[in-house]
């Protein structure tokens, strides 16, 4: 007899490991998605090394920018509000490694009771009450022959690799917002050089035309024009001073510290030393932090969805409870208020207002959206790489025109000075030449900082900054 019953129990044991070869839950693969033409470029990479992968220490040669992006990854509050993302998500993968585990819990109760006995007409008559003590234990387990205990844990995975890869989403962000503020400040600086020369000069010539004024070789109007060019570069470079300001509290907001000017070099002496190497556009799967994120939560949504399917068969547990129970405290922790008994059960959903058939519906709605975002992330990515190298393209390219624009103007400025000497040209053409070539210096300046601002962004896009 014996013999019987642990033989039912072991055959009761292995059932759901039988069965489980059988149900398994559907294993994740990533979906078929088209990379080839991302980068809408005739020059298609076929590298599979990417100046993505470069650290920022190696890629950016400043060292004052340098110092402020590490002190940005250790202080930026985004940063900081990540990493606790990623505590919380940490904390599910520990609760889900435990799902395989069986579940203890323990009572300790004492329960007085009123016993009643009939008593013809007078009804029921309570006899002399009596106690009951109990302590216990009881232990579950739930067999996961469907995988729903796997999926789930997977789906905890997934959530917390999430976490992380919108951690360095964040930090790739935050190296290009840094740097991209930091070349701003310099270019603003290298205008402002600009305008205050322009402004001196400027004010000599007022000078020379009222004093050629006061001696009867010039007029009002040419001294008015000249008053009215200086005071226009003088309202210019309040404007740029002002927009300096507001960018150094932009780069104090980036690194969370209070609002100051900081130390930094020129613009002239910018490089950034990696040749473009784009790599093949799949390279973007594992190097961008936004793909990877949209990534898992595509397979955070895939393994829910195998929790909800898992939802329709039925539920195999076995439990086992123990402990010690008496009528009596001096008896209770003696062998003979020892009892225990084990339980297999088998839990079938029939009808439950089909809640479990909305939520597998619901499951895979949120499964096709994760995967329709993955694959608009993808084509996000792909859009951002292409912008980036054809704005730096156009800034290299364009540079040459602008210099020698400026070259040009320069000379212009010079010689009509000469020629207005000459009596060849009005004082008008003068201020005209003199204004152009001031406008075509600042565009040189902005152009140095639409190409390296336009580097940093391709090497954003492409998933830089987080090694």
């Amino acid at each position: 007899m014996k013999t019987i019953i642990t033989n039912k129990f072991i055959l009761v044991a292995l059932f759901p490991l039988l069965l489980q070869s059988c149900f398994v839950a559907k294993n994740y693969e990533r979906p078929e998605v088209e990379t080839e033409n991302l980068y809408r470029t005739d020059n298609l990479p076929q590298d599979s090394v990417s100046f993505a992968s470069v650290s920022y220490k190696d890629l950016f040669t400043d060292s004052h920018l340098k110092t402020y992006i590490q002190r940005g990854l250790e202080n930026n509050l985004d940063i900081r509000i990540a990493l606790q993302s990623i505590a919380a998500a940490e904390a599910y993968v520990k609760q889900g490694k435990a799902g395989y585990l069986p579940t203890l819990n323990g009572a300790a109760s004492a329960t007085r009771t009123a016993k009643n006995s009939e008593n013809g007409q007078f009804g029921a008559l309570f006899t002399q009450p009596y106690n009951q003590f109990e302590m216990s234990g009881t232990v579950s387990w739930e067999a996961d022959i469907w995988g729903k205990i796997r999926s789930s844990k997977r789906a905890s995975d997934a959530s917390y690799l999430q976490t992380v890869a919108a951690h360095k989403a964040v930090k790739t962000s935050l190296v290009a917002q840094i740097a991209t503020t930091y070349y701003q400040i310099l270019a603003l600086d290298k205008q402002i050089s600009v305008t205050e020369e322009t402004i001196e000069n400027r004010s000599k010539s007022l000078e020379t035309i009222s004093a050629l004024k006061e001696a009867g070789q010039a007029n009002q109007v040419g001294v008015d024009q000249t008053a009215a060019q200086l005071y226009s570069a003088q309202s210019q470079l309040l404007d740029l001073k002002n927009t300096l300001y507001q960018t150094e509290n932009t780069l104090s907001l980036l690194l969370s510290e209070q609002p100051q000017s900081y130390a930094r070099g020129s613009l002239d002496e910018q490089s950034l030393t990696n040749e473009l190497q784009l790599g093949v556009p799949a390279l973007l799967l594992r190097n961008r932090p936004d793909i990877m994120q949209a990534e898992y939560d595509l397979v955070n949504s895939f393994e829910l969805t195998n929790v909800a399917r898992s939802n329709f068969y039925p539920s195999i547990t076995l439990s086992a409870q123990g402990g010690l129970q008496s009528l009596e405290i001096d008896n209770w922790i003696d062998s003979s208020s020892i009892f225990a008994n084990l339980v297999g059960g088998l839990t079938q959903p029939i009808f439950n207002g089909r809640k479990i058939r909305t939520a597998y519906e619901v499951a895979q709605a949120e499964q096709e959206q994760s995967l329709l975002s993955f694959k608009k992330a993808l084509l996000t990515a792909g859009t951002e790489v292409s912008e980036a190298l054809y704005d730096y393209d156009i800034s290299v390219e364009k540079e040459a025109y602008v210099t020698k624009q400026v070259v040009a103007l320069k000379r212009a400025e010079t010689n009509s000075e000469e020629l207005l000497n000459s009596g060849y040209l009005t004082y008008l053409d003068l201020l005209t030449a003199r204004e152009n070539s001031l406008n075509a210096e600042l565009n040189l300046v902005n152009n140095k900082f639409d190409q390296l601002s336009a580097k940093v962004e391709l090497y954003r896009s492409l998933g830089g900054g987080w090694h």
